[in-house]
């Protein structure tokens, strides 16, 4: 959701997106409660399970989605203006929705806020609220913003903070799209500690280089290129490289409690901004920046995209992870692997089978409708039994294990990650089943693997991979720790895998 402080850049359309929902209006299986927070392009309220057979004269709206994994346990409910406006706001808002919506749905990642189900208001009644487009995401704590405004960011947990932010932009940037409004408040805070990056209303995919975004801007958060840039028909010509400048302007406020450009007004900031664009002025950071993210965040403030470009999301992470007031460096590289050893070329067979028993075909079926597959080849995707899959191409410039995202388990068609390059987030029991989306694996069996999950310093419960010789998650072959790679011998033809808290 953009935040209160949304401005649109000079000369660009403003939009006007909030929506007031009463307590207790009910949306599908969803009874509506507290407000959450309010911007540009939408509303947001606390959700949760509702008893919507009683005819009390609430809506219960149209699914349109996703279809929903959510539980009773609470979500958030977005509404997003996409009903009853006049021709030209309702082509521009859907427009926004739609964007959060193509991301969301087919991009799954851990420091992305998870979509669980899209619903569209059905309410003639309520004219204000007929027709509007219904989120119903994963909920936070609260925003970073929120935290900023309250507490300031706590010592140690702040560098947690930037290095997750960088985290999904790297998993963004990876999967092709430019996130286009990075701000503290769309930073969200999780209950166990974690960080979301959310609000992909003016997230653009990737045509090769450039990307097509919405005339808005955040002015604070916009890098100076993107401040008086023409605006053609498909919008603004934007790059990852915005992000890496929103970052460096987040991190800067977050470490420091300032912006890093002078100025006590928007206008007046953003006339500094050009100054230094022009090199009229020098950047001058905060003293109180930590001396291991002073030149993290001037890289990430570079006046051009071209020296910007120079410092992507996965290098950026690599050097914030080893930065002071962060988690110890221990050698390894946090991002791609490190230089942890690989495990045995051909790994040990564990007598009797997978721990816990066999898989039930209940289980088995639960397991398919909600795995996500990310593959190294160009964009398809097949839906099938609540199933979504998604192909993306590797960061530009990747080779290796290096082109294996974080938080996915990667498979290569040759040794040393080489070849052709697979990738799951979730778990999967069955890489070849009828719905193939990883056409050489039906050619050829994988000759590496790597496990880039996270593990329990990023809270993630589940972080090594256990990988079969069957489907159904039978016929154990090995266990891969996080964080570790190996080749793995001409016999060893795995075939489906999960996700375990320990080898």
């Amino acid at each position: 959701m953009s935040g209160p402080e949304q401005h649109p850049a000079p000369a660009r359309p403003a939009s006007s997106g909030s929506l007031t929902v009463p307590s207790g209006y009910r949306v599908g299986p969803w009874e509506v409660g507290e407000p959450l927070g309010a911007g540009g392009f939408g509303s947001v309220y606390a959700g949760r399970g509702a008893d919507v057979s009683d005819g009390a004269g609430h809506t219960t709206g149209t699914r349109t989605g996703t279809g929903t994994d959510a539980t009773g346990a609470g979500v958030a409910l977005k509404f997003l203006p996409t009903g009853t406006r006049t021709p030209r706001q309702l082509r521009h808002l859907r427009e926004l929705a739609d964007r959060e919506i193509a991301l969301l749905s087919t991009l799954r990642a851990p420091r992305l806020i998870r979509l669980h189900d899209v619903l569209t208001v059905d309410d003639p009644a309520r004219p204000e609220l007929d027709g509007a487009t219904v989120l119903v995401l994963e909920r936070a704590e609260r925003s970073l913003d929120t935290l900023l405004a309250d507490d300031g960011a706590p010592p140690g947990r702040a560098a947690g903070v930037l290095t997750d932010v960088l985290e999904g932009l790297h998993q963004l940037h990876g999967a092709g799209w430019v996130h286009g409004d990075l701000k503290p408040a769309n930073v969200l805070l999780m209950a166990d500690g974690t960080t979301r990056l959310a609000d992909f209303n003016l997230s653009a995919q990737l045509e090769d280089t450039h990307a097509y975004s919405p005339a808005f801007a955040t002015p604070d958060y916009t890098p100076p290129e993107l401040l008086w840039a023409d605006v053609g028909e498909r919008g603004i010509r934007t790059r990852p490289t915005t992000d890496i400048w929103a970052f460096g302007v987040l991190a800067h406020l977050v470490l420091t409690g300032s912006l890093p450009l002078p100025g006590t007004t928007p206008a007046a900031r953003r006339d500094a901004t050009a100054r230094y664009a022009r090199g009229r002025e020098e950047l001058r950071l905060s003293p109180r920046l930590p001396a291991g993210w002073r030149q993290i965040v001037a890289d990430c403030l570079a006046p051009t995209h071209e020296q910007r470009a120079a410092h992507d999301a996965l290098s950026l992470l690599r050097r914030a992870r080893t930065a002071g007031d962060g988690p110890e460096a221990d050698g390894s590289d946090p991002a791609a692997g490190g230089d942890r050893p690989t495990a045995a070329a051909r790994p040990e067979h564990r007598p009797g089978g997978a721990p816990g028993g066999e898989p039930g075909q209940g289980l088995r079926r639960r397991r398919r409708a909600s795995r996500r597959l990310l593959a190294g080849a160009a964009v398809l995707a097949a839906v099938g039994s609540g199933a979504l899959w998604i192909g993306l191409a590797p960061r530009a410039g990747a080779e290796g294990y290096e082109r294996c995202i974080r938080s996915a388990v990667c498979l290569f068609s040759e040794h040393g990650g080489r070849g052709e390059m697979c990738s799951w987030i979730d778990a999967d029991d069955d890489w070849l089943d009828d719905q193939i989306a990883c056409p050489w694996m039906a050619r050829k069996p994988p000759r590496s693997i790597f496990n880039n999950g996270y593990g329990p310093d990023m809270g993630a419960l589940k972080k090594d991979v256990e990988y079969f010789e069957r489907p159904g998650l039978t016929g154990f072959l090995a266990c891969l720790p996080v964080q570790t790679r190996t080749d793995l011998d001409p016999s060893v033809r795995p075939r489906s895998h999960r996700w375990v808290a320990q080898c």
